[in-house]
């Protein structure tokens, strides 16, 4: 079965930086968008960044400037460089990776920001 594992979480004081990886295994298709979701304490899943296989990317109005989604889909892995956190960016950082047949998930890593 295919699995999709996150990494790269932890506690990270304001102002500083993390990066996030993905990789999935498993009987996977070619994937053709990658995507990293966040959901805080008490909210709902949100998209945070996308990237397509041409290299196109999306970002959530609050994280533009400050996060970077790289990926690379032949090595069914995608990283978020998360740069000058914030306290509201403490949330399970979930990974996302579609193919034609399916929507596959990771597990989530937590992020913490505080002092």
């Amino acid at each position: 079965q295919v699995q999709v594992e996150e990494s790269g979480g932890g506690l990270v004081q304001p102002g500083g930086s993390l990066r996030l990886s993905c990789v999935a295994s498993g009987p996977l298709g070619r994937i053709f968008y990658m995507a990293w979701y966040r959901r805080a304490p008490g909210s709902q899943r949100q998209l945070v960044a996308a990237i397509t296989t041409s290299g196109g990317t999306t970002y959530e109005n609050s994280v533009q400037g400050r996060f970077i989604i790289s990926g690379d889909s032949a090595k069914n892995t995608v990283s978020l460089q998360m740069n000058r956190l914030k306290p509201e960016d403490t949330a399970v950082y979930i990974c996302n990776m579609m193919t034609a047949d399916a929507n596959y998930w990771g597990q989530g890593t937590q992020v913490t920001v505080s002092s």
